[in-house]
């Protein structure tokens, strides 16, 4: 099997002669140490000497106020919307909106003006055709309607106002589905799959309840995934922490993949989810970004990925348990993840 066809096939849960694994997307504070571990100069080279199965592409949104189209939206209206240091928790702009005419003041950004095409068909043209292209759509309108309101009033507006909130979610889906069109049409043919990110977990269970999530997420989940199921896209959903009891509404609505299987996170352990879900859905992740990847050894990184190959033979694409490799991981860790991964 080539990275392709493996990827399919783990994800269809089909028999594979090992299954797909995924480096994710390096933070870029870690990857000096990663280009001189593995003796490259640039991400690029990287991603090809990992030897997994991914080539990851982020959509090329930049205007001037954001450098990441996950980082789209001005909310505290200061002409800065710093993708490092923003913070769903401080007051956004609409704190204080209670009717919807309250919003009527905000400029809503266009994505067409902010995403080159050229550049997104340069980007996934760099991908070799014989690995799985993903993109790195984000789409995080819970976090983002969070931040516009600031969490606390947000998730109090889902009970005391939710019209403001639905008003405020289905515009800011409105913008990921431009978006994520423009970026489609450009890739079109190219793209394979698809990463959508919304954390709705804490350390201990969901931040919300699954009927919360159900009516306050799950409508503009749908959309995107109807959106890119439309184009022959697989979609892998992210979300941090433990979400056990809403993978359930995110089968329902049409999800290939869960990410990333936050391992220390209450009921996200592989055999507990293989229990609940097996045949249902596949998963991504699995590996400890929180304790095992920072301070375990190569020799139990290699331990862990070869359990989770016994748990999931197919059906698990075997990756860190967060999207980016932190500065705190030792490439050794790293290497030895990918060895045990791609053995066959």
């Amino acid at each position: 099997m080539n990275s392709l066809e493996r990827f399919y096939a783990t994800i269809e849960r089909r028999p594979v002669d090992r299954p797909a694994a995924w480096l994710g997307m390096p933070d870029i504070k870690s990857q000096p140490a990663l280009f001189e571990y593995y003796g490259v100069n640039s991400l690029h080279e990287l991603k090809l000497a990992i030897g997994d199965d991914f080539y990851s592409v982020e959509v090329p949104y930049r205007s001037p106020n954001a450098d990441a189209i996950y980082a789209a939206f001005d909310w505290y209206m200061d002409g800065n919307t710093d993708s490092e240091n923003r913070t769903l928790t401080a007051d956004g702009c609409f704190k204080d909106a209670e009717e919807l005419e309250d919003l009527d003041f905000f400029e809503w950004p266009d994505p067409e003006k902010f995403i080159d095409k050229e550049e997104c068909r340069r980007r996934v043209d760099m991908a070799p055709a014989d690995k799985a292209a993903i993109g790195m759509i984000w789409c995080c309108h819970f976090q983002d309607a969070c931040a516009s309101f600031g969490m606390q009033t947000a998730l109090m507006n889902m009970i005391a106002n939710p019209e403001i909130y639905k008003a405020v979610d289905d515009k800011i889906v409105d913008f990921y589905l431009k978006a994520n069109e423009i970026f489609y049409e450009a890739t079109k043919g190219r793209l394979n799959a698809v990463l959508i990110g919304n954390d709705m977990g804490s350390q201990r269970g969901p931040m919300i309840s699954p009927a919360m999530a159900e009516e306050f997420v799950m409508p503009g989940c749908r959309k995107l995934v109807e959106q890119a199921h439309s184009y022959g896209l697989k979609v892998i959903y992210h979300s941090c922490g433990s979400i056990v009891e809403i993978i359930p509404r995110l089968i329902e609505a049409g999800v290939d993949a869960i990410h990333p299987i936050q391992a220390l996170a209450a009921g996200m352990d592989a055999g507990n989810l293989k229990e609940k879900f097996d045949g249902r859905i596949s998963f991504c992740g699995g590996v400890d970004t929180q304790n095992l990847l920072v301070n375990g050894t190569p020799e139990e990184v290699k331990a862990k990925v070869k359990e989770l190959r016994e748990i999931f033979p197919t059906g698990l694409i075997i990756s860190p348990s967060h999207e980016a490799i932190m500065p705190d991981i030792p490439p050794a860790n790293v290497k030895a993840l990918f060895e045990e991964a791609t053995r066959l």
